[in-house]
């Protein structure tokens, strides 16, 4: 999919936020919509169907926690990617936010370019998508799904089967963050019962092999793979 096909749709209540971020992201290519809060851009998701959504999380009307579950409840935006603009300090409602649907957060005030830099790697899954589930090219990784190959660097490694499975689920999405009972429910599904402790030390047997700053622990909701 080319830029100027990628809609995204920024949500905040501050002017000047909607107008510098809008501006850069159109600069880069993107079709960009606005709306001033929560209310407002629920019905901008309802009509325009965007690829991206980014909602500003204090806003009037309706906060951007409830506008994203009511969008997360609209079945054409049940995959679509959403993520969070908060200023630091609001940290407490960061696993509200990951509850009502959200992929990630980008914590205010940002540079542009770093912020065109997140969206961009938000964006990758739409790339992953159109390739196909068989082979997906993440950063210096190529995982092959249907051979159960992982080509690092151009040499192969070989992974135990759930650690292949984890890291495949994690890299099908980066910077998307999987909480621990989905992680549970996907890798390990009815098989016997695991803890999550299970989770973790796969984690850190994938850091000892792919590398560390590849995998962000987000503390009490689970893990996201970094590009």
């Amino acid at each position: 999919m080319k830029k100027k096909e990628i809609k995204i749709l920024l949500v905040d209540d501050e002017p000047d936020i909607l107008e510098i971020v809008g501006y850069n992201l159109s600069n880069e290519g993107y079709q960009v919509i606005t709306a001033e809060n929560g209310k407002e851009g629920v019905k901008m998701a309802k009509k325009h169907n965007p690829h991206l959504i980014i909602l500003d999380v204090m806003m009037p009307e309706m906060d951007g926690i409830e506008a994203c579950e009511q969008i997360r409840k609209l079945p054409e935006h049940a995959e679509t990617i959403i993520t969070f603009l908060t200023a630091r300090g609001e940290d407490y409602s960061q696993v509200a936010g990951y509850d009502a649907g959200a992929d990630d957060y980008i914590t205010k005030p940002i540079k542009p370019k770093v912020l065109v830099s997140k969206v961009k790697a938000l964006l990758r899954r739409l790339k992953e998508e159109e390739e196909g589930d068989a082979l997906v090219k993440v950063g210096d990784l190529i995982i092959n799904r249907e051979e159960y190959k992982i080509i690092k660097d151009k040499k192969e490694l070989v992974l135990p089967r759930k650690e292949f499975e984890l890291l495949s689920l994690l890299a099908s999405k980066p910077g998307k963050v999987f909480k621990r009972e989905d992680i549970l429910d996907k890798v390990w599904g009815n098989e016997v019962v695991v803890g999550g402790r299970t989770i973790d030390v796969h984690i850190r047997k994938l850091r000892e092999k792919i590398g560390d700053k590849r995998f962000k622990t987000i503390k009490g909701v689970g893990y996201k793979f970094v590009v």
